[in-house]
């Protein structure tokens, strides 16, 4: 088994060392083929895997799909079918390998050396029948601070695994913005992400938000994301963004957003972990319908875009 497919079609890092979200995600999906070769080869049998990147970081990219700021952290979304032999420690831990390997092979090129920190953590509020696990690594040569993977067990296009992690992920924040509960005390370190992921996941579910409420939260998410493209450090301002997020409830627009098309489907997004396990990474007709296409259209714009680019 060979390496050579663990590139993406164009400059993945400039010198400027800002990544490209085009190839970025191009790679993700080029290394889960190959792992799926691999794993398919040790089992004897097919075994699909779909793979692209988990955060959401390409709906601020320019139009090239490059990064518009440094990114120091990379994730990724993987997934995995159910009932094979998957099931079995002794090879999920080969598959872990396998990924490793790959993930190594494919950054080392661009003066990473990624070392394999912890797997098997168990990704919160995912489904308590079948949870997703994660897998840290992290860059000796500290280009970027690591790379983190989360495996989810259901075998769905990349893009229909982001909106169905957006279900997770509004959980797992809305204790950080829960208005009976109040403020959470956090680090503003830890607080900025927060806040890059609140951008993110309105830009993910924006067609399928109610327009008094995208009316409400657009300026609210445009005053954010100029922070962001700014630099945002300043702790004191990242505690004022945080109170002004928190005021004004986005995560409750969020989670109607998502609520009905799936209550309509006998499932309650207030309790994603208790769902089935066949219905991890299941999204409803109409999301798929509202929140898809626009994904795709997004990339295959950086797509040509770059092939202008690479034609004049």
């Amino acid at each position: 088994m060979t390496y050579q497919d663990l590139t993406p079609s164009g400059q993945l890092i400039g010198e400027d060392n800002r990544v490209n979200l085009y190839y970025l995600n191009e790679l993700y999906g080029r290394i889960a083929a190959h792992v799926s070769r691999q794993i398919g080869k040790y089992l004897g049998m097919e075994i699909p895997i779909t793979s692209g990147i988990w955060g959401g970081t390409y709906l601020i990219a320019d139009d090239m799909g490059k990064c518009k700021r440094r990114v120091w952290r990379l994730y990724s979304i993987v997934n995995l079918p159910q009932n094979t032999p998957l099931d079995r420690h002794e090879n999920l831990e080969k598959l872990i390998e396998f990924y490793f390997k790959a993930y190594v092979r494919a950054f080392e090129s661009y003066a990473m050396k990624l070392d394999l920190k912890m797997w098997g953590g168990v990704l919160p509020y995912s489904c308590k029948v079948k949870p997703s696990i994660t897998m840290h690594m992290e860059d000796a040569k500290k280009r970027v601070n690591w790379l983190r993977a989360f495996f989810v067990w259901n075998s769905v296009p990349w893009e229909e695994s982001i909106i169905y992690d957006a279900v997770r992920i509004i959980k797992e924040y809305k204790q950080y913005f829960n208005l009976d509960r109040g403020m959470a005390d956090k680090d503003a370190r830890d607080i900025k992400f927060i806040l890059q992921d609140i951008i993110i996941i309105y830009r993910t579910l924006e067609r399928a938000c109610h327009p008094d409420f995208i009316e409400h939260a657009e300026p609210i998410i445009q005053k954010l994301t100029g922070h962001f493209m700014e630099g945002l450090f300043d702790e004191s301002l990242i505690q004022d963004l945080y109170r002004m997020v928190f005021h004004n409830a986005l995560i409750y627009g969020y989670e109607q957003a998502l609520e009905g098309p799936y209550a309509r489907a006998g499932l309650d997004v207030r309790k994603v972990e208790h769902w089935p396990s066949e219905k991890i990474n299941w999204v409803p007709q109409e999301l798929k319908d509202a929140l898809i296409p626009p994904i795709r259209d997004l990339f295959a714009g950086f797509r040509e875009n770059l092939a202008k680019v690479h034609t004049q």
